[in-house]
């Protein structure tokens, strides 16, 4: 099983006719994602790479029964971009589309607020369930199928995360990167929440940086709610008090926000924290060994 996407999955790209949106969609085409339908506003009735694009998402889903989006839409039109997603009814709403505004997201937030749509990002890399689904600009080929979930602020640590534990020999159930934003969709406690509840999802791999106090939270959520090992990694040690570094929302305030005081809270919880980003995959290996579940971890061996 996987969490959030499976093979299953119906796709409407929003902005598919632009420069990313085209390049991605024959990208997540080619991983055998399941894209039936794009829309941007003016152009309905053309195609990209055979898929019908549609003036407005709730045409695009009334017409193929799509019930997951994902934004390529330039910063100034992405918060409407997904409000009208979620005014659509779309179950899950991706947004790679990196310098939306904060205010822009606030309201974003405040809409979303009651509804039955789960928005990952806004800049993230997206979602990925390895051999059934991509959804967003990760790499797929460095992914294999299997029962590690993978939670993350960086994409480009997502995408390291992966390309260790495929080296050796452990597989992902599904990798989702939340983005590294102030304000966003999906969070880790909630990310946390699905993976403990898929069956298929042994053991999990956390992410998290400097800045805001997510990964504190998820620290205490590990500790009452969690059986599954966690390993984790906090980028950012050396970065210095009220710098940004990288992400809108990497910066160390009043003290807080800490990659030591993140890092000593998730140890706290329970889960075994790599201290260097080249010590991810074998601080998961150790923890999936120590919990006596390191076979039932290994690539095909689910399948064998």
């Amino acid at each position: 099983m996987s969490i959030l996407i499976d093979e299953n999955t119906k796709v409407i790209v929003q902005g598919i006719t632009g420069k990313q949106g085209r390049f991605h969609t024959e990208q997540m085409l080619d991983y055998g994602t399941k894209i039936v339908a794009g829309s941007t506003p003016g152009k309905g009735g053309s195609s990209v790479s055979g898929i019908p694009v549609y003036n407005t998402v709730s045409k695009a889903a009334e017409m193929t029964g799509a019930d997951t989006s994902v934004i390529f839409v330039p910063p100034s039109a992405a918060a409407d971009a997904v409000l009208e997603a979620a005014d659509a009814g779309m179950r899950l709403i991706v947004c790679i589309t990196e310098g939306i505004p904060v205010l822009d997201m606030i309201r974003v937030k405040k809409y979303l607020e009651g509804k039955d749509s789960v928005l990952i990002g806004p800049n993230c890399p997206g979602i990925i369930t390895p051999g059934a689904c991509k959804i967003g600009i990760m790499p797929g080929y460095i992914c294999k199928k299997g029962r590690i979930g993978i939670i993350s602020r960086s994409g480009t640590l997502t995408y390291e995360a992966i390309h260790q534990l495929s080296q050796r020999n452990i597989g992902q159930s599904t990798a989702v990167g939340i983005g590294g934003d102030p304000v966003h969709g999906l969070g880790f406690v909630h990310a946390l929440e699905l993976f403990e509840k898929d069956p298929e999802t042994l053991g999990i791999v956390m992410i998290g940086e400097i800045g805001g106090d997510e990964e504190e939270r998820a620290a205490d959520y590990i500790k009452n709610h969690i059986r599954k090992p966690v390993a984790a990694f906090i980028s950012g040690r050396t970065a210095p008090a009220g710098k940004r570094m990288g992400h809108a929302g990497a910066i160390i305030s009043g003290g807080k926000g800490t990659a030591e005081g993140k890092a000593h809270a998730l140890s706290e919880s329970g889960a075994a924290v790599a201290k260097l980003p080249d010590e991810i995959g074998g601080t998961l290996e150790k923890a999936v060994r120590g919990a006596g579940i390191y076979e039932r971890c290994l690539w095909g061996e689910k399948d064998s």
